[in-house]
């Protein structure tokens, strides 16, 4: 009897655990990059490269960029933190 029960029940686990599981889609964390010049691009990439972040892999970043052209910064910020995609400037 009891050799029976485990049987039932370690078929049952079994065939739970088979069933097909849904993967939720995996968020990727999105990062905002807001600078006046490209300088600091490499450097900002390569620092997250050693902490194990691989841009298009698992981290997606936004670039605005304004070239000179400060005054543009405060309505590019707006734009990244309302979470609008376009091409970087």
């Amino acid at each position: 009897m009891k050799k029976e029960i485990f049987t039932l029940t370690l078929s049952a686990v079994l065939i739970a655990l088979s069933s097909p599981v849904k993967a939720q889609p995996k968020k990727v964390p999105k990062i905002g990059f807001l600078s006046s010049s490209s300088s600091p691009l490499e450097p900002f990439r390569h620092g997250l490269r050693e902490l194990g972040w691989v841009e298009g892999q698992n981290i997606t970043i936004e670039y605005r960029l304004v070239a000179g052209e400060v005054a543009r910064l405060p309505a590019l910020a707006e734009e990244l933190l309302r979470g609008r995609s376009r091409c970087p400037s």
